[in-house]
């Protein structure tokens, strides 16, 4: 089923770029995931999000990588973590997850739009 959106709608979603600082093996989640800590430069800082991208990327290939992420949904309380941002990616029928990410280094915070 498709909605139609408004443009109004689309300007709503603050998707931002940043890169990977840091991250953690997320153990206590339901399923394999990371928790990612992302710094979107300094007007919008460090957020903290997991992501269940656990079958392509290895701990080590996810860090000081850029990716694209959504800001302003609200903090989502998962176990004992919360998530501040949502990291975006295109999910294969397996669950798999290809990050979304710029061809090239810029500057953190960039709004994708």
């Amino acid at each position: 089923m498709e909605h139609n959106l408004a443009w109004q709608e689309f300007e709503r979603v603050a998707m931002h770029v940043g890169t990977i600082v840091a991250v953690n093996d997320f153990p206590e989640a339901r399923k394999p995931a990371y928790q990612l800590t992302i710094d979107f430069g300094e007007a919008i800082g460090i957020r903290k999000t997991s992501a269940q991208i656990t079958k392509r990327y290895a701990n080590a290939d996810l860090l000081h990588r850029q990716v694209v992420a959504v800001i302003n949904f609200p903090k989502k309380q998962i176990g004992k973590f919360m998530s501040e941002c949502l990291v975006l990616g295109a999910v294969g029928e397996e669950g798999d997850v290809v990050l979304l990410a710029p061809d090239f280094k810029i500057e953190n915070g960039l709004r994708i739009g």
